[in-house]
């Protein structure tokens, strides 16, 4: 099993497709802590995955360093090392115009996608660095790198990129202390709020028809991309970033 033996650490991991990874993550062998805000999301994650002697459940909110040191420092006790740590919490905003945005709508996606982030990642890079080895993954967005016509997502979009760029310098900065860093764009998945228009058959066949392998992703295509990448399987990637978008982001659409 790819992960055997492996303690890894999964925010977001009530989410559509912080489950994927989880589920994953178990079937390989490794031992997961399932990280999010609310308790009886995070169990009742688990339970929809099953496996549950492999994994266990830390509340904790991303936005408040302090919390995301103690739920490192429980995790060290409870295990003894942190092998990978996949930041895939986040939060979007309904697509309006920009100048009508709140500046509170504003400042909740950039403490979510952006100070989360860097909370959580700098509070386990210390326990990484001591040992001299860890993965981390980001999950980012295909909105990093375009612009959607008619789908007003500026300050969401610019978070993700932030994300790639931090990605990037970090595999630099810690690559001599053996610790990869690597970030997983998604695009169009069957998971959160785009799940109700995908109910609707007309509006799944039009994006569908829009991407060339002409499917919506669906939480398992992404999962299984942060495996890889988590995985010693990828052991001499660092600082990429991998678009899992069934080819959207290399067509004009």
């Amino acid at each position: 099993m790819r992960l055997n033996d492996k303690v890894a650490i999964v925010t977001g991991a009530s989410s559509d497709i912080g489950k994927g990874i989880v589920k994953r993550f178990t079937e390989e062998g490794a031992k997961v802590i399932m990280i999010a805000r609310n308790l009886e999301g995070l169990e009742k994650a688990r339970k929809e995955i099953g496996n549950e002697e492999s994994t266990a459940s830390i509340t904790c909110d991303l936005t408040d360093e302090s919390q995301t040191q103690q739920a490192v420092s429980q995790i060290m006790d409870t295990y003894g090392k942190i092998d990978i740590l996949v930041n895939n919490a986040g939060a979007i905003n309904d697509p309006i115009h920009f100048h009508k945005m709140q500046d509170s709508e504003i400042k909740k996606l950039i403490d979510i996608n952006l100070l989360g982030v860097f909370h959580m990642t700098k509070s386990v890079l210390v326990k990484m660095s001591d040992v001299k080895s860890g993965a981390i993954v980001n999950v980012g967005s295909i909105s990093s790198e375009r612009a959607i016509p008619r789908v007003h997502l500026a300050v969401y979009s610019s978070t993700k990129a932030a994300i790639s760029m931090f990605t990037k310098s970090l595999a630099v900065e810690y690559a001599r202390k053996n610790i990869r860093c690597n970030c997983v764009n998604p695009g169009i998945i069957n998971s959160g709020m785009i799940k109700p228009y995908l109910d609707d058959p007309q509006a799944r066949k039009v994006l569908e028809e829009r991407l060339p392998l002409a499917r919506i992703g669906e939480p398992e295509d992404v999962a299984n991309a942060v495996l890889f990448l988590a995985s010693d399987e990828a052991s001499w990637i660092t600082g990429t970033i991998l678009n899992v978008d069934g080819g959207k982001t290399a067509s004009e659409g």
